[in-house]
């Protein structure tokens, strides 16, 4: 039968919902290993509802690519039948590059497929104009790449804080560093000869604790950071809110009552210069803790015994359990993750921010996974995320 116009027309649609769902499922069988690997495909198939055939399919094309490996040597299942050979991820052959710009320096990163920390440097800015900042970031990444000979990046992922518009790879507005309309993806893609995602720090975060961290899982998850930059990020059923050109979770300028902090939009008591780092520092200074702007200098007075530095802690910790108190009204996250350098390394921190939140919901409060890479994994699980929603766009193979 010949094919006619409106035949034409209508045959791309079911091929391109079909590709859609090969990348779904491989989506589907790929996060299954993750989460439960070493794994056999029968199991995978029940855990995920695909065919048997289908897993199969899956399976074989995923480690073709050099994501998944056979873990051990096949076993039999009371002596007889076909013999299961469980599946894991191929964490020994390919890494993500991540990247974190913060305000006093930057991090680079390597990261396998579970999200561990490979190798990692801090490059501490000479000067914050975007093109050094990123120029150096790509050095550092080719130095620790040079580091662990065999191992090919896939991508690079980058973390900030501030404005970020995932879609486009741009910082739109960074205040403290001074970034207005920075294309990151750009500039670092063409000296690294890697594919580059951006996204802002917070649901960077978001996306390592779904993957690797305590909110697997999780329905719904609100992640606040609270480091020189205040931001947060709210995710629901796997997938982050970014808003229109990914604005959501400025939190820097809400109110906290009483705040008595001047804040560089002309206003005082805003989030942001109530609760940074750098206005946890200069309290610290001016009550003889330290002369550093260093906030683990004041952590490390407090774990000495400093009682001074351990109340400026416990206050910055209480404060930020009042505004995650807040956000928690708005949103009714099933779970909360915290990235505090106080409920991150100083006993009773936690506590006070529970407390400060309320008793009847401070058990689903809960500190970051990563207290000692958790800026490495900001910058790596922006392109950890797109690797394990989309493995076969994003695999070696695409590349």
């Amino acid at each position: 039968m010949p094919r006619t116009a409106a035949s034409t027309l209508v045959s791309p649609v079911p091929r391109a919902a079909d590709s859609d769902r090969r990348r779904t499922s491989a989506s589907v069988v790929l996060r299954s290993v993750l989460e439960h690997g070493p794994v056999a495909r029968s199991t995978i198939a029940r855990l995920t509802g695909l065919s048997p055939a289908s897993v199969t399919e899956h399976c074989a094309r995923l480690t073709g690519l050099g994501l998944l490996r056979e873990s051990a040597a096949p076993r039999r299942s009371g002596g007889v039948g076909r013999p299961h050979v469980p599946l894991d991820l191929d964490d020994a052959r390919f890494l993500v590059a991540g990247v974190h710009v913060a305000v006093p320096y930057t991090t680079v990163a390597l990261l396998d497929l579970r999200g561990r920390v490979v190798a990692r440097r801090e490059l501490k800015h000479e000067r914050t104009d975007p093109g050094r900042v990123l120029a150096r970031a790509a050095e550092g990444l080719a130095a620790l790449l040079a580091g662990v000979p065999g191992r090919r990046a896939l991508a690079v992922g980058v973390a900030v804080g501030g404005w970020v518009d995932r879609e486009t790879g741009t910082v739109v507005e960074h205040e403290l560093l001074g970034w207005r309309d920075v294309p990151v993806r750009e500039l670092l893609c063409a000296r690294t000869g890697l594919p580059v995602q951006v996204d802002g720090h917070a649901r960077a975060l978001v996306n390592g604790e779904r993957l690797f961290g305590r909110a697997r899982g999780s329905r719904s998850v609100l992640h606040l950071f609270v480091g020189n930059v205040v931001d947060a990020a709210f995710a629901t059923n796997d997938e982050v809110h970014h808003g229109p050109r990914s604005a959501a979770g400025a939190i820097a300028h809400l109110p906290v009552p009483g705040g008595t902090e001047p804040c560089a939009c002309g206003g005082t008591g805003c989030l942001q210069a109530e609760l940074s780092e750098r206005t946890l520092c200069r309290r610290a200074r001016a009550a003889g803790v330290t002369d550093s702007a260093n906030p683990m200098h004041v952590v490390a007075a407090a774990a000495a015994g400093d009682a001074v530095a351990r109340r400026l802690l416990v206050e910055r910790s209480r404060a930020t359990g009042r505004a995650a108190g807040l956000l928690l009204d708005v949103l009714n996250p099933e779970t909360v993750v915290v990235t505090e350098v106080g409920v991150m390394h100083v006993e009773g921190c936690l506590d006070a921010l529970r407390e400060a939140v309320g008793t009847a919901r401070s058990a689903h409060v809960l500190p970051t996974s990563f207290p000692d890479d958790v800026l490495a994994t900001a910058g790596g699980s922006v392109a950890l995320d797109i690797l394990f929603r989309d493995p076969l766009g994003a695999s070696p193979e695409a590349i």
